[in-house]
């Protein structure tokens, strides 16, 4: 109903209000509810075994684990990982107890179970094991970074995908039609324009749509005016657009979509894939991940993956890290932009990167080998009575300024770490080295012929 001002008056939101009871009302994850599916099998079965769901906001996972509870009879506790902490799982353990003697079991939903600490997730572990809690945790973030093991192997782990926009929408309907929960007892009027225009709002999150209709059936009541009290009141676009203002994108700095982003921008640049490298590039600023975290990936990429292909490369991301610094926000950020653009369409080579892992394991395998004596400095008398600097061979001094002489020590003498592609400038540098191995060789075998 409404006030004399045309205000809705709910004590709760709508979200709440017309969350489904049972699966019949419930829209989305098919591949979880659908009949002959797993949560469907679970309810039919009346047996329930601990959960974790993990899964983007707004996609089903307080309804879900409500209608599981109800499936078994069993109590529902909710339990906020962000509000509360062990002294109130005490609680709920000694509620569980006595609830068990009278023949009624526990399922204990944790909100947010990834922002609990290790020492409150052992405290659930015991009452887990023994059955006296049926544990459903929910999850925005991937578990396996943030729920301890012992835990997450006790309980199965069910994937939740965005709503789809069909799902959206008849969440939307039902809401607009429920008379005794949702605005049906209201004559609102919201056309496909302004549906769509909700849908893309909601991006996959059906609170965050819910939430916006019942912003905007607010806003349209209190333009309705003086119309009569049984004509239309239209939810227009505008109207959707006003309540919904700025949306946030899904975004979970240090965590799933933090590194599957990053790791979409740098296979981008890998590729050579301008138009990639700048789509997740823009993503992750709009999402509001740090800058100079990106301006740091960027330097890395710079030597990991495009290296003396581009020797520019380096010093181009370098400058753009110091101008993002100068600069700051929004308007450093097309420097990074800029850095994105040249890094994708830079030549590419990882040899450094190569070259680099096998000195690492060659240096893991062979530890402390002594320099070669010809190539250590001798600046007393004693290191030149042992032999320090003995045969060293002046470069400068030979044609070329090239010697035959060897630069590793005697165990791994004739390793080749380094080999150049054929990409870029690293082309001309592989085609110097090819012709100074020539000479080199040429020259040993001369040096060889003379001692003979």
């Amino acid at each position: 109903m409404t006030d004399m001002t045309g205000q809705l008056q709910f004590n709760t939101p709508l979200a709440e209000r017309v969350r489904p009871s049972s699966l019949e009302d419930f829209f989305g994850q098919e591949h979880l509810v659908a009949p002959g599916r797993l949560l469907h099998q679970l309810m039919l079965s009346r047996k329930l075994p601990s959960l974790l769901l993990w899964g983007p906001p707004g996609s089903g996972k307080t309804t879900l684990a409500n209608i599981l509870a109800r499936s078994v009879e069993a109590d529902f506790v909710f339990f906020s990982a962000v509000l509360s902490g062990v002294k109130e799982i005490r609680l709920i353990v000694d509620g569980a107890e006595k609830k068990r003697a009278a023949g009624r079991g526990t399922v204990l939903f944790v909100d947010e179970i990834h922002r609990f600490n290790k020492g409150q997730q052992d405290a659930f572990l015991p009452h887990v094991e023994s059955g006296l809690l049926t544990l459903i945790g929910a999850t925005t973030e991937n578990p396996s970074f943030n729920v301890i093991a012992p835990l997450l192997s006790r309980c199965q782990t069910l994937v939740l995908e965005p709503l789809t926009p069909d799902n959206i929408r008849s969440i939307i309907l039902r809401a607009l039609a429920d008379h005794k929960n949702g605005l049906g007892k209201y004559n609102f009027l919201l056309e496909d324009e302004g549906i769509n225009s909700l849908i893309q709002y909601a991006d996959g999150d059906s609170r965050r749509a819910l939430n916006c209709l019942e912003t905007a059936a607010v806003l349209a009541l209190e333009g309705d005016g003086e119309e009569p009290e049984d004509a239309e009141i239209i939810i227009t676009p505008e109207l959707i657009r006003e309540a919904g203002q700025h949306r946030n994108l899904r975004y979970d700095t240090g965590g799933e979509e933090h590194y599957n982003q990053i790791s979409a921008l740098h296979k981008s640049l890998r590729d050579s894939d301008p138009d990639g490298a700048l789509y997740w590039l823009g993503r992750m600023l709009e999402a509001g991940e740090d800058p100079l975290y990106i301006a740091r990936r960027l330097i890395r990429f710079a030597s990991e993956d495009v290296g003396i292909a581009d020797p520019q490369a380096l010093q181009v991301a370098l400058n753009g890290r110091e101008a993002y610094h100068i600069l700051g926000s929004p308007e450093g950020e097309l420097a990074l932009v800029q850095v994105t653009a040249y890094l994708a369409t830079a030549p590419k080579s990882n040899a450094l990167y190569m070259a680099s892992n096998k000195v690492r394991k060659d240096i893991r395998q062979t530890g402390t080998l002594p320099v070669p004596l010809h190539l250590r400095n001798a600046p007393t008398k004693l290191m030149k009575d042992i032999g320090y600097g003995s045969g060293y061979q002046y470069a400068h001094d030979s044609r070329d300024a090239l010697v035959a002489q060897n630069h590793l020590p005697d165990k791994l003498a004739g390793r080749t770490y380094y080999d150049p592609t054929t990409r870029g400038y690293e082309a001309v540098i592989r085609d110097r080295l090819v012709k100074w191995r020539k000479i080199l060789q040429q020259r040993a075998l001369e040096n060889e012929h003379q001692k003979t």
